[in-house]
């Protein structure tokens, strides 16, 4: 079958090479899902999961991306809750091949159900951005109605589900990025969006909740934004500044067949939107992983056949 793997560390997207490799074996509680559509995090050549296995050892050539969304097409032993032709959608294993390939052997728990109104490309943009979105304002931050939210990246695939989900929370959402974000993000319920690159931080007030999705400087200014007993959560990396009387939270994304499913549900509703920028073929992975053009939303790869393909950047 076709993939999209990489073999070489010190090459970074360089690296990325379309091949062939073998069909996937279905472990206990695995299934194999038929690829349809698959999402991927451009840092994600540099995490650990992605040249070695839980134990340490080398398991290159390895397939990168970590959201897919398909068609269950075997079972392993003992999986139950998922039938073959049934579609699904969710996140493969961090130490394990991923999504860029037209099988993938997952977790069955890593999976929900995917409604046959939601066509695979959305599907596929949901999993590490609405999981970490919820994780993030509601298991972590514990954000409430009539609180205020700072969102960083407000734009981007966590950013804009963040936004979303905390105005549909009763929240009042704060949203940050480029210039050229500001309608988008003030389109998704943003009250405010502040400039990054022109507008002073700290002139957006106490908040109770920040999201950091950047990291670095910003959040390290962040922190001091937090009033009492709020949270700066975190998914760039060990906070190395600290709310003076709150709390500093890093966590990483972690499957949750349930969330999966109640995202699911607000799409349907229309309640979240996920932003798709860029539709591109199984081939030209490594030119978008490479991408030198910014495009405002998520770039999700088409793998099934039965898919047309469209290019939007």
């Amino acid at each position: 079958m076709q993939a999209v793997a990489v073999r070489d560390r010190e090459a970074g997207v360089e690296g990325l090479f379309l091949t062939d490799i073998p069909h996937p074996h279905a472990a206990e509680n695995d299934v194999i899902v038929r690829v349809h559509a698959a999402g991927f995090t451009r840092g994600e050549l540099d995490w650990p999961g992605t040249w070695s296995d839980r134990a340490g050892r080398d398991r290159t050539p390895s397939v990168p991306g970590h959201e897919v969304s398909g068609v269950v097409a075997e079972l392993g032993f003992g999986t139950t809750g998922l039938s073959v032709g049934q579609r699904v959608f969710g996140l493969t294993d961090w130490t394990r091949n991923g999504s860029l390939a037209e099988y993938t052997a997952v977790e069955a728990r890593n999976l929900a159900p995917l409604p046959a109104d939601i066509d695979h490309t959305t599907a596929a943009a949901l999993p590490i951005s609405g999981l970490t979105a919820w994780q993030a304002l509601f298991d972590h931050a514990r954000l409430a109605a009539g609180q205020t939210l700072l969102v960083h990246g407000a734009a981007g695939g966590v950013g804009s589900l963040a936004v979303q989900l905390g105005r549909e929370a009763g929240a009042r959402v704060i949203g940050t990025g480029r210039a050229d974000d500001r309608d988008a993000v003030l389109g998704l319920g943003a009250e405010a969006f502040w400039d990054l690159g022109s507008d002073r931080l700290e002139d957006a007030g106490e908040v109770d909740v920040v999201l950091d999705v950047i990291g670095g400087e910003i959040g390290d200014r962040s922190a001091a934004l937090v009033r009492a007993g709020g949270t700066l959560v975190t998914v760039a990396g060990p906070p190395t500044a600290r709310p003076k009387d709150g709390r500093a939270v890093f966590f990483v994304v972690e499957p949750d067949r349930a969330r999966l499913a109640e995202l699911a549900q607000r799409v349907r509703d229309g309640r979240l939107r996920p932003i798709i920028g860029s539709v591109r073929p199984l081939a030209e992975t490594p030119e978008a992983f490479a991408r030198r053009v910014r495009v405002l939303g998520r770039t999700i790869i088409q793998v099934g056949l039965a898919h047309i393909h469209v290019r939007q950047d």
